[in-house]
């Protein structure tokens, strides 16, 4: 598979403070959001340009330090106010968080317009925001040649019409399992998949915490496992970092719609590898709270832990 470092992903999605409480502590007004979490995982592949709104009180070096990660943080609109900031906390069950407190703040108006530097990328991810954004900066992009997408309940039954208005433009789907059932109204994994790629997507990753993900394309189905800590500190961002690492390394690898249309076994192959990857990356986001392991992330880290992850899995 060629490489092609010079493909940037375009995201666009939430820049946050989260305070966040887990059996193993907790963190208050750290780093969180989706394009933080997702960019840099995906940046460890390639250059990744964001699309997000903040306020005046977010950290100037933080996002220096995007910079300095090969992220393009022209696009992020510093508004007077507060940065969005979300507040919640995980019992002994570690896949799903129960929010006490979201003050959207800045997020609440924010009005995605792209810099021309960001119109013509020809990977795009759409995180976890309202559908109307997503499609809002879809139409901004200039011949994209690959579309994924995350979402959530709060969309899902909020806004269904505007979501599958959405879903119709997008190649890959990256949503959870209790999203997948809601979505789909299955209660079985297969046909919730099968159903979701009736509306649009014709890949759809699920993911399942700590029970691993499923991966669905126009040719087969591929079951991952979670890859095992000795201890998981805090899983915010976990699916974020997950989707940056598949985008990544999809990008790199050249991915397309004509990749896709034109050898469906290699491309089957192709998103089975980059799920590999997503696992691993999770699988480090979990074992510190926010961002802390990922700011120390080297692609030798994820090298290394994916060897190790595929040997756990091999049957020789």
């Amino acid at each position: 598979m060629h490489t092609s470092p010079t493909r940037p992903i375009l995201t666009v999605g939430s820049m946050a403070f989260d305070s966040v409480r887990t059996p193993a502590g907790k963190a208050d007004h750290v780093l969180g959001g989706s394009v933080n979490y997702f960019s840099l995982a995906a940046s460890l592949f390639t250059p990744i340009k964001i699309v997000a709104v903040v306020g005046d009180d977010f950290p100037k070096e933080h996002l220096g330090f995007l910079k300095e990660r090969n992220v393009d943080v022209s696009g992020v609109q510093v508004a007077a106010g507060k940065t969005f900031h979300w507040v919640g906390e995980y019992d002994t069950n570690l896949n799903e968080a129960k929010t006490l407190a979201t003050a959207l703040n800045v997020f609440e108006h924010f009005d995605p317009k792209l810099p021309e530097t960001h119109t013509d990328c020809p990977v795009v991810f759409l995180a976890n925001i309202d559908p109307v954004l997503q499609l809002q900066v879809l139409n901004q992009v200039r011949g994209h040649e690959f579309v994924a997408c995350d979402s959530m309940n709060f969309w899902i039954t909020g806004k269904p019409a505007e979501l599958k208005e959405t879903l119709k433009q997008v190649d890959l789907l990256c949503i959870n399992e209790k999203e997948a059932f809601l979505l789909s109204d299955e209660k079985s994994l297969e046909k919730a998949a099968r159903k979701i790629q009736s509306m649009g997507p014709s890949n759809i990753i699920i993911k399942r915490g700590e029970y691993g993900s499923a991966l669905f394309t126009p040719t087969g189905t591929f079951l991952a496992p979670a890859f095992l800590v000795d201890e998981v500190i805090d899983p915010t961002g976990a699916g974020d970092s997950f989707a940056g690492a598949v985008m990544g390394y999809l990008a790199e690898a050249g991915a397309n719609r004509a990749m896709m249309k034109n050898d469906p076994q290699a491309w089957d192959q192709l998103l089975r590898r980059s799920v590999v990857y997503g696992t691993v990356m999770a699988s480090f986001t979990i074992q510190d709270f926010s961002i802390g392991r990922l700011k120390t992330l080297s692609r030798e880290d994820l090298m290394h832990r994916r060897e190790k992850f595929m040997r756990m899995m091999s049957v020789g």
